[in-house]
């Protein structure tokens, strides 16, 4: 991964180096221009001068040497046409062409021309184009000068407040790098730039997911330890009576007793383990397109044989084409498991349960009836809870199916709701899937 502060620093370092080089370009094209705008006013001026002495004609006296440092050329055309060179330099122009300024090529490069025309007599002063360059250089240098030395002191500062901008970030990690296992208490967001409060907030929703899932580690070890303890000591005691019954009717009696409670033992570890695979917070699972009736059917035909041997009617008394929500199918079928095998076990002999599967202005609705003892209306709130199995329950039964099935429903952005049976005898499980997880 990458180092922000580079990544910041290089680009901004970057961006200024990159506009400083366009900044130079455009000064040294407007030193040039300027430059050029100067010197081409300083070679019509010096024709203008030189313009009298050409008109005295060749008898006119010559004017002194300029020197090796002289940067022009001058020529005088006479009106018959001979040419005379007035300065020092030897280079070759080529044959007036036009008048006033332009630019010729030479054996020795570029130069920049004035001619001047009087009478028959011509003028023409050049100076090289490199001369011209120098000085535009030389311009925009020192133009540019005072950038290039706070280019450093520009360096700096641009470090300083990147760094003081990262700040923020610093002091939340060494907030968090600090933090023992054990303090899951959200970060303070208030002193927060807006820039780092989306981070902090995503932080804080992570050490909230992260208490929820231990105080749920927490209470699943003690429900586990609550819910074991006294099978474990019938388990116990089972075996002891099994090891002192000295008759064989007895110790047969006994070990179909300790054969119940490891039934017993093992149906609660079942259940356990069930409800902490369908807490909210176990996620990961895949989301498809689930058919409830089909779903329905089936738990119907695997329940069958058991609910034959109890005497009890079990049917699927309806089922509305093409009920599709989105779920996990696996939980839903643990969802429906659940509430029908809870119906068959409350459920006396000779007794129904019924399952219903069908669309409502509220959305798609599974619901389970049975002609069992129901559950009294001040009780229907606490029969979610984990173990709570109600005043007047006499059958076995560990109290964890109704709290599965709440946890797989809230999972699933449904609702359970609980109602009397039909002609108010026993009890209806409604199943609320919203519209908005519909097919």
């Amino acid at each position: 991964m990458k180092s922000i502060r580079r990544q910041l620093l290089v680009g901004l370092l970057g961006s200024v180096l990159v506009a400083g080089a366009i900044a130079g370009a455009a000064v040294y094209y407007k030193a040039q221009q300027e430059t050029g705008e100067i010197l081409d006013y300083q070679l019509r001026q010096m024709a203008l001068s030189l313009r009298d002495q050409a008109l005295l004609g060749p008898a006119a006296p010559r004017p002194p040497s300029y020197g090796e440092d002289f940067d022009f050329a001058i020529e005088f055309w006479s009106a018959d046409g001979r040419r005379l060179v007035y300065s020092q330099s030897r280079v070759e122009f080529p044959s007036i062409a036009q008048r006033g300024h332009a630019t010729v090529a030479t054996a020795e490069g570029p130069w920049r021309t004035y001619t001047l025309q009087q009478r028959g007599v011509t003028v023409r002063v050049a100076q090289p184009m490199s001369i011209r360059d120098r000085l535009a250089v030389q311009a925009a240098l020192r133009t540019l000068m005072p950038f290039l030395l706070l280019l450093p002191l520009l360096a700096v500062l641009v470090w300083f407040a990147v760094t003081r901008g990262l700040k923020p970030l610093d002091a939340l990690a060494n907030a968090v790098r600090t933090r023992s296992p054990a303090s899951l208490t959200p970060l303070d967001e208030q002193k927060m730039p807006e820039e780092v409060k989306p981070v902090v907030s995503s932080l804080n929703d992570l050490l909230e997911r992260l208490t929820r899932a231990l105080e749920l580690q927490r209470a699943f070890v003690a429900d586990a330890a609550h819910a074991l303890r006294t099978p474990l000591t019938a388990l116990h005691l089972q075996i002891q009576l099994a090891e002192r019954a000295a008759d064989p009717n007895e110790r047969a009696a006994a070990f179909d007793a300790l054969k119940q409670g490891v039934e017993r033992a093992t149906h609660v570890v079942e259940q356990l383990l069930t409800l902490a695979r369908q807490e909210p917070e176990a996620g990961g699972r895949p989301v498809t397109e689930v058919d409830l009736g089909a779903l329905a059917a089936e738990v119907v035909a695997a329940d069958a044989r058991l609910a034959e041997t109890r005497g009890i009617d079990l049917g699927l008394s309806q089922r509305d084409p093409e009920v599709v929500v989105a779920g996990e199918r696996e939980a839903l079928r643990t969802l429906l498991s659940n509430l029908v095998d809870n119906a068959l076990r409350y459920t006396p002999a000779g007794g129904r349960v019924d399952v219903a599967v069908r669309r409502s202005e509220e959305g798609v609705v599974l619901e389970v009836t049975d002609t069992g003892p129901g559950i009294p209306p001040d009780e229907r709130e606490r029969v979610f809870d984990r173990f709570y199995r109600g005043s007047a329950i006499d059958a076995p039964g560990s109290g964890l199916g109704l709290a599965i099935v709440s946890s797989i429903a809230a999972r699933h952005g449904a609702r359970v709701e609980l109602a009397d049976g039909p002609d108010q005898r026993g009890l209806a499980v409604r199943v609320v899937f919203a519209p908005r997880l519909n097919k």
